[in-house]
């Protein structure tokens, strides 16, 4: 048995409080997101309403 495989970012925000540990927006203000997946991610209105609640500035994706 290997390791297993970190899982990356979930495709839509949860919107539960606290963040879960694969939320997009918690990857995002912990700098743990790459950029072009953020854009990827980012592009559903409903996890740019979820970032803009949590006041992250996604101006620059």
């Amino acid at each position: 048995m290997g390791k297993k495989k970190q899982k990356g970012p979930k495709k839509t925000c949860c919107r539960s409080k606290p963040r879960c540990k694969r939320c997009p927006i918690r990857m995002l203000a912990e700098g743990r997101l790459d950029p072009d997946q953020a854009r990827e991610l980012f592009a559903k209105s409903r996890n740019r309403k979820q970032a803009k609640k949590a006041h992250l500035d996604l101006s620059g994706l």
